[in-house]
């Protein structure tokens, strides 16, 4: 593979500065988060008032602590503008993820933050390996989905030249990479593999591409499969992360000299580490759940949410700033499938809507030709229990999900009795895809 270590004068200051000089810039932009959010936002100002906490009470970033946690509900609940803490018109984007029932989980920016985003985006790319000049071929769905359009506005910034494909298609997509010649993709992991297999489908050596670089995100991923892309197309392949409450993809990033983990982007979010049980916070290196605080988001700051993946904290390498571990796992039984998420009372809900069926489910996780796959295996009522109208119930089921959170699911409809039953707490999710 290509060497693609940075060259003098390819990164920013800050991504070299001292502990300090950071730690300095983190105190002086978190106490202007607090204020913004306290005195613009309605939200924030009855949750701190409600917890005793002003921005005042700020003296160092371990006083951070003393306020209170932003959940994913407290966006819902809040639907569709109630955390925006600039008037709408104010407003140049709107963002949108699936939440836990019907209304999706709304985010909006402002002129400014979509710069920053860009910015931060184009950083990332960079620290991939990406330069002023590549082709850059996106094929991250575009739309409410920050993706997309958050791959695509780093990639101009940057100074590349941008080819929106969008997810789909896959056998264009191989054409258009053969024809375009782009340098860099940014896309799923899984369906990088699916553009895999269209490669050897075509009997086109994928190694002989013009790809030297991909950039991963919306999904977990496993460091073999990183190696089987790598080996595959004889390309790096890189780690991003982002969520839409924080910002979207470019909140953290490896390093393709390094590849040890994400370098999150200090001078824009302030991390911590809990325990998700009782949401202290635990030092450096110590597992435990992933919170993000916005210091410079001025459409929809965020004060400590809980972001529910499990990791650690780790120094520096190849940048200043502190690396997250590859995401381990989630506090919660929200499922990342193909860069939607999915929760269990979702599913549960179109259960509901569907007469034929009875309230008991299980998902199960599976893998089929590398590609996660989710299979709901539910139940017929003692009414609807011959095989043509179990049948029926699972197409009517998998209309509903499809149509409501967005994923293609395969349904099992058992006979009456026929679903997994747990004592005590339901175990609503088995992971059953292979591990690393």
């Amino acid at each position: 593979m290509e060497d693609l270590s940075p060259r003098p004068g390819d990164l920013e200051p800050i991504e070299t500065a001292s502990r300090d000089e950071i730690a300095a810039l983190q105190l002086e932009r978190l106490k202007w988060s607090l204020r913004h959010a306290y005195e613009n936002s309605p939200f924030y100002r009855k949750r701190f008032d409600d917890h005793g906490v002003h921005p005042d009470d700020l003296k160092t970033l371990a006083d951070l602590a003393k306020f209170p946690f932003t959940v994913k509900t407290d966006l819902r609940d809040n639907y569709p503008f109630g955390m925006f803490a600039v008037p709408r018109e104010k407003i140049a984007r709107i963002h949108a993820s699936s939440g836990t029932t019907g209304k999706p989980t709304v985010v909006g920016y402002t002129a400014k933050d979509i710069d920053t985003w860009a910015d931060l985006g184009a950083r990332s790319i960079r620290a991939s390996g990406g330069r002023a000049g590549d082709i850059v071929h996106v094929a991250y769905g575009y739309g409410l989905f920050t993706g997309g359009l958050g791959a695509h506005y780093a990639a101009e910034k940057l100074g590349a030249t941008v080819v929106p494909v969008s997810g789909g298609m896959t056998e264009r997509q191989v054409t258009l990479i053969q024809d375009f010649k782009p340098r860099v993709i940014m896309v799923t992991p899984s369906y990088m593999l699916s553009i895999l297999d269209e490669f050897n489908r075509q009997g086109i050596d994928p190694r002989e591409s013009s790809l030297a670089v991909g950039i991963f995100g919306a999904e977990p991923w496993t460091n073999a499969m990183r190696r089987e892309i790598e080996d595959a197309f004889d390309m790096h392949a890189v780690d991003i992360y982002g969520l839409s409450e924080v910002m979207g993809p470019g909140v953290a990033n490896e390093c393709v000299e390094t590849k040890d983990g994400l370098h999150i982007w200090e001078d824009h979010f302030y991390p911590e580490i809990i325990t998700p049980e009782t949401g202290e916070p635990v030092a450096d290196g110590e597992m435990g759940e992933l919170v993000f605080t916005t210091l410079t988001k001025e459409g929809l700051p965020i004060i400590r949410y809980r972001t529910r993946d499990l990791t650690r904290l780790l120094p520096g390498t190849a940048r200043s700033m502190r690396r997250m571990e590859k995401i381990t796992g989630r506090s919660d039984d929200m499922i990342i499938l193909r860069g939607v998420n999915v929760f269990p009372t979702q599913v549960e809900e179109q259960i509901l809507k569907c007469a034929g069926l009875a309230p008991h489910f299980q998902i199960e996780l599976t893998r089929k030709d590398r590609m996660d796959v989710m299979v709901v295996h539910c139940e017929a009522t003692g009414a609807a229990s011959d095989a043509e109208a179990r049948a029926a119930s699972a197409r009517e089921l998998a209309h509903h999900i499809k149509s409501v959170v967005g994923v293609s699911t395969k349904i099992t409809v058992h006979e009456p009795g026929g679903a997994p039953r747990s004592e005590g707490k339901a175990k609503r999710v088995v992971d059953n895809r292979p591990k690393e």
